[in-house]
């Protein structure tokens, strides 16, 4: 039988450990019916536990039919068609209408019979840390976004607690983990070049291009390397601003490139308040698309990666357990903002 996954330090009661570590087995195809395991004494003195907590364990393995006593002869593996919940940690950065995207394809790909618990770690380290921490060994899986901007080394190091073959990474790449682990990521700054430059005969008519970078909330750094790299290489002026206030000057003949949704709104509040008509005077291209982007102004031009396509992905490394490296989808979407 393979080593049992048991954590004394967890909330989860020890007897349900090992019944739910030996249903695990079962679940894989590591025991099979009519299977011989360890008697109690055995088991309690491999794991340094109480006879007692292992004896409570086959009792609720027996009560479940997952396992026979017989006499003189000791336990074994009775039935092998049962249904195990798989558990999932998923932990996003932040609440957004994409990250909901990606949670609703993710769950659904699962299917049945799958506990997804979901927490949020707002760029936050320390909270990172505790919610790991404090739940090693409680999960099957544990899929992360890992957008965090300061304390890289540590961020690694809570990386590398979870055991191999239970992390799958989200998004982002951390580039640094080594040993075995899954990964739907984006390539930031290499999509958004072939984004624009997909765009290019649109974006000509503009003057010069403006990146709004979104201040304060925090997006990788590699969306603006990626932008500057596209304007240079194609002769654009441009610039990059911090938000888009109401006070901030728009002028005709630039084509703004948008990450937040806030700023999209004062964009398009500026732009009619000086009669500046979006999609002649002035252009608009917009991070991640909605079903609202499809209809608000005749359209805006969106590029984006597919949410929900990394959902299923990440959800299909758990259903297939394979896990792998996977370069999620990115487009753009050309509409009348451009």
């Amino acid at each position: 039988m393979k080593d049992l996954q048991i954590d004394t330090n967890s909330k989860i009661p020890v007897y349900i450990q090992i019944a739910e570590s030996i249903m695990a087995a079962v679940r894989d195809g590591l025991l099979t019916r009519d299977q011989q395991i360890p008697s109690i004494n055995e088991l309690s003195e491999q794991y340094l536990l109480s006879r007692g907590t292992v004896e409570k364990a086959y009792k609720e393995l027996r009560d479940k039919k997952v396992i026979i006593s017989v006499k003189g002869k000791g336990y074994f593996i009775n039935r092998t068609d049962i249904a195990i919940p798989l558990r999932v940690l998923l932990l996003f950065n932040k609440i957004s209408n994409y990250k909901k995207q990606v949670y609703n394809a993710f769950v659904k790909t699962l299917g049945d019979n799958v506990f997804v618990d979901l927490h949020i770690h707002h760029h936050s380290v320390a909270l990172f840390e505790n919610l790991i921490s404090n739940h090693l060994g409680d999960y099957d899986y544990y899929v992360i976004m890992p957008h965090f901007y300061e304390q890289p080394e540590k961020v690694l190091d809570i990386l590398k607690k979870i055991p191999p073959g239970q992390l799958i990474l989200l998004d982002k790449d951390a580039q640094e983990l080594k040993g075995q682990y899954g990964i739907v990521y984006q390539n930031f700054e290499k999509d958004i070049y072939e984004a624009l430059h997909e765009a290019l005969p649109a974006l000509k008519k503009y003057n010069s291009l403006v990146f709004v970078n979104p201040g304060f909330t925090p997006y990788p750094p590699e969306i603006e390397k990626g932008f500057r790299y596209f304007c240079r290489m194609q002769d654009f002026n441009f610039s990059v601003i911090e938000g888009i206030e109401m006070h901030t000057p728009v002028t005709q003949g630039q084509a703004y490139i948008i990450i937040e949704e806030t700023d999209l709104v004062n964009l398009v509040k500026i732009c009619r308040n000086n009669q500046l008509k979006i999609g002649e005077d002035v252009g608009i291209v917009s991070y991640n698309e909605t079903l609202l982007k499809e209809i608000l102004l005749d359209g805006i031009t969106v590029i984006s990666t597919d949410h929900e396509e990394m959902g299923a992905a990440a959800a299909m490394m758990i259903k297939d357990k394979q896990l792998g490296r996977v370069k999620n989808p990115f487009r753009l979407i050309l509409r009348n903002s451009l």
